[in-house]
């Protein structure tokens, strides 16, 4: 399937470069949705991987890559049920999202998130699945979990102890306050710079320049330079349950969904 346009997202395949775009209002939330369709894609890649060199990952957004995971979604399937069951229903979910993210991540050839506006919590996570990050330099990043009483879940902190030094981990985590697309160029989350509005850009630029060397090469240097830490990713889901069984969760959550602001994932 060398295109498809759904309901949260869209991606076409031209001449060895796949694009897709997340387009699902009103911050490209992940949940139950878009999760599907990111299984199609997934799905999709095993046909399309002998003819593709590099697949772009960007938002039709304005003012968003991802906010994240669906939080009013996560929050009503909670409620719904016991709380004895709750963490097995969060458990097949971030199951799901792990299986997917780690697929892009082991792609063998070569991706690129192409980030603008606000990238949080599980938006950053699935940017981070990614190879390269090219940054709007409006861009923001955040980790805002910690403050409805949980931690990343969808493989964010193995896949940045996989990159990046732990002085910034820990402060991106542990305030959750959001970073400057300047600051994360400097400690080596992005990789390249864009203006204003030009990420996709740069992103289609880069990835003109990546074609042109041998896929079987590009294929080899990206298994070697980038382990996936399983067994960290493994252990985070079985915290982020733990976690997720205190009733402080519940209320955070109930608090947020509440909320009447128009960025309530914003720390």
């Amino acid at each position: 399937m060398k295109s498809f346009s759904g309901k949260t997202l869209r991606w076409e395949w031209v001449d060895g470069i796949v694009e897709l775009t997340l387009d699902h209002a009103p911050a490209n939330e992940i949940g139950t949705a878009m999760l599907a369709e990111l299984e199609k894609f997934v799905t999709a890649l095993g046909a399309l991987t002998p003819q593709t060199s590099v697949c772009i990952i960007a938002s039709a957004r304005k003012s968003v890559f991802s906010a994240g995971g669906d939080l009013r979604e996560l929050y009503a399937s909670a409620a719904a049920v016991s709380a004895n069951e709750r963490p097995g229903g969060v458990r097949a979910f971030l199951e799901r999202v792990h299986a997917v993210l780690n697929a892009i991540d082991a792609a063998p050839f070569v991706t690129i998130a192409a980030v603008h506006g606000a990238c949080l919590g599980g938006g950053l996570e699935l940017a981070l699945a990614c190879d390269i990050m090219i940054a709007d330099k409006m861009a923001r990043f955040a980790f805002p979990e910690l403050r409805l009483g949980f931690i990343p879940g969808f493989g964010g902190i193995p896949r940045l102890k996989r990159d990046l030094g732990n002085a910034f981990i820990r402060d991106l985590l542990f305030t959750g306050r959001t970073v400057s697309a300047a600051r994360a160029q400097a400690v080596g989350l992005v990789a390249q710079l864009a203006g204003e509005g030009e990420a996709l850009r740069i992103a289609r630029s880069t990835a003109a320049q990546i074609i042109k060397y041998d896929a079987v090469t590009r294929a080899a240097a990206k298994k070697f330079i980038k382990p996936i830490p399983y067994e960290e990713l493994r252990s985070e889901i079985d915290l982020f349950c733990e976690l997720f069984t205190r009733p402080a969760v519940m209320d955070a959550l109930k608090k947020f969904v509440l909320d009447t602001g128009s960025m309530p994932y914003l720390p």
